[in-house]
């Protein structure tokens, strides 16, 4: 945890002593923001960190960091060439492709994907998985086609299948990279979208029809 210290107003400190966040034994004063933060999460009860969790586990779990997310935390996602080549390594060997050529799904079925943010949210708004399905959230990061509004975080993919084609070169190449990002490009923001299972392998080829199919709004 890092050590940087930027001083705890005591007008906030105050607020949250007296929204009962902090016990009154604990001396706020002496925590940097990070382990006020961990406080207020992990001991001063202000989350259900037993709360059971879509994927398997607790809310509490969720919150640990797996080995990525510690270097791309520790480097400001900026590893170093050797931590950089491990992860794209490690990356490309969780990737599990189809077998034989690449064939992509169905572009509407993509568009529903890559257009829904639904899944995974802790309560009160608890995301039930068996009542709807989950979404790839694309659009939070992407500008996608020129029909909706896209988000500005991530390169913009519209006209994506009209200027890289539909060989299967570009085809294993944007499969691994929606399957595991950091295979390519090592501490991203973008999700393990096939590594973290938070989208099957008929869901990506779907995201990918949405992506290069001429008929798709993407590529008008």
């Amino acid at each position: 945890m890092s050590k940087k210290t930027i001083p705890v107003t005591a007008a906030f400190a105050t607020l949250m002593l007296a929204s009962g966040f902090i016990a009154a034994d604990v001396d706020y004063t002496k925590l940097s923001p990070a382990e006020l933060a961990e406080y207020l999460i992990f001991d001063a009860g202000g989350f259900n960190l037993d709360e059971k969790m879509q994927e398997g586990g607790t809310a509490k779990q969720r919150l640990v960091q797996d080995e990525l997310q510690k270097v791309c935390s520790a480097t400001r996602n900026q590893p170093s060439p050797e931590q950089a080549a491990k992860i794209m390594a490690d990356a490309k060997a969780s990737i599990q492709y189809p077998e034989g050529d690449i064939k992509l799904g169905d572009w509407k079925k993509g568009r529903e994907l890559a257009w829904s943010g639904f899944g995974y949210r802790l309560s009160p708004k608890y995301d039930d998985h068996s009542k709807d399905q989950v979404g790839g959230n694309c659009y939070n990061c992407h500008q996608i086609a020129t029909d909706r509004q896209g988000g500005t975080i991530g390169p913009s993919l519209t006209g994506y299948g009209k200027t890289r084609g539909t060989g299967q070169e570009a085809l294993r190449l944007t499969y691994g990279i929606i399957y595991n990002a950091h295979s390519m490009f090592p501490c991203t923001r973008m999700p393990r979208q096939g590594a973290k299972g938070l989208l099957t392998q008929d869901e990506i080829l779907d995201v990918m029809a949405y992506l290069f199919d001429p008929e798709s709004p993407v590529n008008q």
